[in-house]
C-alpha cells in the first residue's frame, strides 16, 4: 500500500488533463516524505490561524489561510513527475522549501565569490504586539538609509557602496509576551560588516538598540548560513521557556498561533529576503510555455488522517511516509491560539 506512484492511467474521469510547469521528481523518495510532512505541518498551521483570524473577522487573512490550507491538496502524477498548484504564501512550509531552493541556486554562487563574507544581526528592543509593525516600519527606514549613504558615497568616489543579503525575522517570548524583530545579512567582508552595525547603533533611538545584542561572525560556511537567513520569517514552534532550549524538551515546543498570526499581520507587504549593492547575472527568459496535455497521469487528494496523499479511485498512497507519533501529539496538543 505505501508505495509510490506508478505509471497508468486514471481512465474513471477524464482520458486527457492539462498540467503546468516542469513538475516535481517522483523518483526522490526522502523529498516526497519531507513533503508530506510538510503539508501536513501547514494543514494544522492554517486551521489553527484560521480560527485566530475568524475571531479578529479579518476575511482577507482568513482566504489567504485558506489558500495555503489547500496548496497541493490535489495533485497529478504522471511519467515520474508530479504536477499541483502552489498558494505561493510566505507562511506555507511547502512553497517556502521550493523558494529557499530557487534562494540557493541564484544567490550562492555569488556569495561565494566574495572575499571574505560575514554574517551580521542586527537586533532592536523587543516590543508588544501593538508596536510590532512600527517597529518593523522604522527598522527597514533605518537599514536603506544606511545603505543609501554609502550608495552616494561610492557614487562620489568618497567611500565604498555596501554589498550583501538581507533577511527580516521575527521571534516570539511567550513568557514576556513580547516580539523581538530582527535582521540576518551576509556582507561581502567585514569592514562592511563593521559599518553596517556602527551605523545601526548610531542611528537607532536611544534605548531601542543595545550594542551587546548586535552580532559579527566570519562566515565559514557560506551554505549554511544563507540557509540561516532563508526562513519564513518566524518560528513555528516555540519553546515555552526559551532559557532551557535543549532536545530533551523539544516534544514541548508549542505552535503559537496567534502570535504568529500577530507577526505575518506585521509583516504584510514587507520583503523578507532582499539583496543590496549588486544585481544578480541575467539569465535569458525562457518565454515557451510550460502547460502540456498528457493522458498518462493519476489523481491524487491529501487525506490528512493518513498524512499523506491518496489515489482519489482507490486506497493507494503516494509515499511511505508515516506520521512520527511524537510529531502527531504536538500537533494534536501543541497548538495554542490564546497567547500572543
Amino acid at each position: 500500500m505505501y508505495t509510490l506512484a506508478e505509471n497508468g492511467t486514471d481512465k474513471k474521469g477524464q482520458d486527457h488533463i492539462f498540467v503546468t510547469g516542469e513538475g516535481s521528481d517522483l523518483s526522490n523518495k526522502e523529498a516526497l516524505k519531507g513533503r508530506a510532512k510538510r503539508k501536513t505541518i501547514t494543514q494544522s498551521m492554517a486551521l489553527s490561524l484560521i480560527d485566530v483570524v475568524k475571531e479578529k473577522d479579518d476575511s482577507e487573512r482568513e482566504k489567504a489561510y485558506w489558500n495555503t490550507y489547500y496548496c497541493q491538496s490535489s495533485i497529478t502524477t504522471s511519467k515520474g513527475k508530479l504536477y499541483g498548484k502552489y498558494c505561493k504564501n510566505r507562511f506555507c512550509t511547502l512553497c517556502c522549501s521550493i523558494r529557499k531552493a530557487e534562494i540557493i541556486n541564484k544567490y550562492l554562487p555569488v556569495i561565494k565569490e566574495w572575499e571574505d563574507p560575514h554574517f551580521i544581526t542586527l537586533t532592536v528592543k523587543s516590543c508588544n504586539h501593538n508596536q510590532l509593525r512600527s517597529y518593523i516600519r522604522s527598522m527597514k527606514s533605518t537599514f536603506k538609509r544606511i545603505i543609501e549613504k554609502h550608495k552616494k558615497q561610492d557614487q562620489r568616489g568618497t567611500g565604498e557602496k555596501l554589498i550583501g543579503v538581507k533577511s527580516l525575522e521575527c521571534c516570539f517570548n511567550p513568557q514576556r509576551r513580547t516580539y523581538n524583530p530582527h535582521f540576518h545579512l551576509i556582507v561581502a567582508n567585514k569592514a562592511m560588516a563593521n559599518i553596517i552595525v556602527a551605523e545601526w547603533i548610531n542611528r537607532s533611538k536611544k534605548g531601542m538598540v543595545s550594542p551587546k545584542a548586535q552580532y559579527i561572525l566570519k562566515t565559514f560556511d557560506v551554505e549554511k548560513n544563507l540557509i540561516e537567513i532563508i526562513k519564513y520569517g518566524s518560528k513555528i514552534f516555540t519553546e515555552p521557556d526559551l532559557k532551557k532550549r535543549s532536545k530533551s524538551n523539544e516534544n514541548e515546543r508549542q505552535m503559537y498561533v496567534a502570535a504568529l498570526d500577530t507577526i505575518l499581520a506585521a509583516m504584510k507587504g514587507k520583503r523578507i529576503f532582499d539583496r543590496f549593492g549588486f544585481n544578480l547575472p541575467k539569465k535569458a527568459k525562457n518565454n515557451l510555455s510550460t502547460t502540456q496535455l498528457i493522458s498518462d497521469f493519476k489523481q491524487w487528494e491529501f487525506n490528512p488522517a493518513l498524512a499523506n496523499w491518496q489515489n482519489i479511485y482507490n486506497a493507494e498512497v503516494l509515499t511511505d511516509y508515516k506520521l512520527p507519533s511524537d510529531l502527531a501529539a504536538m500537533l494534536s496538543n501543541n497548538i495554542n491560539g490564546n497567547i500572543k
